[in-house]
């Protein structure tokens, strides 16, 4: 199983998956920029849609987009606990979860990772949009360390790799100091500070 994968990019998510569920896998590192791999691959040739993560299986298969690629590698490995049973309840607010995720807060970071190419304009609307979306996400985690409460799920995984971006487009998480203690949480798992160390990232408690 092999991981293609840009640092700290949507990849980490099921980066993180993998080692919480305990995988014996390979990566390979892809330059966003050049759109080629480490081995110098053209990413387009790896998968048609030009972009990270894809998940190739051990038959050649490839897989891609991460809510899809971090489900199917928790129902592969139950035994970790990383998502609920199929059919109940619990899966789908999983399910909710991440597709809260991709649709409102992923697709939002857009406009700030590329502030040469959007305007002024789009971008003050993404932050604003992430605000409105902070101040809603911050009382859900309040009261538990995880989305769905004591468990860790793969939609920890996707949520910690979304608000890390912050740190990089430079969003303020200081009137959200839920979500800088939910970070740190999910940034102490070992499974997730393994993830971070093979991406050649680092991470750092925000003050108190």
């Amino acid at each position: 199983m092999k991981l293609y994968f840009s640092p700290g990019a949507c990849s980490l998510s099921p980066h993180i998956v993998l080692n919480e569920a305990g995988y014996t896998f390979t990566t390979e590192k892809v330059n966003l920029r050049s759109h080629r791999t480490e081995s110098g691959s053209e990413l387009a040739a790896v998968h048609g849609k030009d972009y990270v993560p894809v998940l190739e299986l051990d038959d050649g298969q490839r897989l891609t987009e991460g809510p899809a690629i971090v489900q199917y590698l928790a129902d592969q490995r139950p035994q970790a606990g990383l998502i609920p049973q199929v059919g109940t309840l619990e899966r789908y607010r999983v399910q909710e979860w991440l597709n809260f995720i991709t649709s409102e807060l992923h697709k939002t970071f857009h406009p700030l990772f590329h502030r040469d190419t959007t305007s002024a304009d789009w971008q003050q609307a993404s932050v604003d949009r992430l605000a409105h979306w902070f101040d809603w996400l911050s009382p859900q985690l309040s009261t538990q360390p995880y989305l769905t409460g004591d468990t860790f799920t793969v939609a920890d995984a996707y949520l910690f790799t979304v608000l890390n971006w912050t740190r990089f487009v430079k969003v303020d998480l200081s009137p959200w100091p839920v979500l800088n203690a939910y970070l740190a949480r999910v940034a102490a798992r070992p499974a997730v500070q393994a993830a971070l160390k093979a991406e050649g990232l680092s991470f750092e408690a925000a003050a108190a």
